[in-house]
């Protein structure tokens, strides 16, 4: 049996092109220089034996590319579209393996969370973490093949709606919540 699948979204952490919000805060270059620091604090923490860690990145050619990003870990472009068309593609990408969908923006993920996501897969179709302001830090399938046709469909991004927007594109699905993690979008996030 295939090892679950953990996708981490992430972008090349370029002043301008990441964290955007935050950069209106504190400067986009700190912005990007903070983006950079916690992805790679995430990605030593999340290793581990028990499931296949992979990169959606982007923009494509450039993050397939990148130095920045550990080599050994196999990465997928993330392709064109909004979020969700992105992480519709990597579901797709994943067959019939179990997958689940992180940010890489959220300092508090563990492998206790990520191991706690997996386990409640056994039992549920699919499981989401929320986050406080509205959106989601992790969303899982234990079947991608069989993710609903229009998914992530008329979902209102970046804001308060997204949670319950995603919720109501998987009618009939037994869904998992997990535990509540804070994503940083802005200073005060910090």
């Amino acid at each position: 049996m295939r090892r679950p699948r953990l996708i981490v979204m992430l972008k090349e952490p370029r002043a301008g092109r990441v964290k955007t919000r935050l950069g209106a805060d504190i400067g986009m270059t700190a912005a990007a220089w903070w983006f950079r620091h916690q992805v790679r604090a995430l990605l030593r923490r999340l290793e581990d034996p028990r499931w296949e860690l992979v990169l959606a990145v982007s923009p494509d050619r450039d993050g397939m590319q990148s130095r920045i990003w550990p080599a050994h870990l196999p990465r997928i472009a993330q392709g064109q579209g909004d979020l969700g068309a992105r992480m519709a593609r990597q579901f797709d990408a994943c067959g019939m393996q179990s997958a689940l969908i992180i940010g890489a923006d959220i300092p508090g993920i563990t492998k206790r969370h990520i191991a706690e996501a997996f386990a409640q897969l056994h039992a549920h179709d699919a499981v989401i973490g929320p986050a406080p302001d509205g959106g989601y830090w992790s969303i899982g399938l234990r079947v991608p093949a069989r993710r609903p046709r229009g998914m992530f469909a008329h979902v209102r991004w970046s804001g308060p709606h997204a949670l319950g927007d995603t919720c109501a594109t998987m009618p009939g699905l037994r869904i998992a919540q997990l535990e509540s993690l804070q994503d940083v979008d802005t200073a005060q996030d910090l």
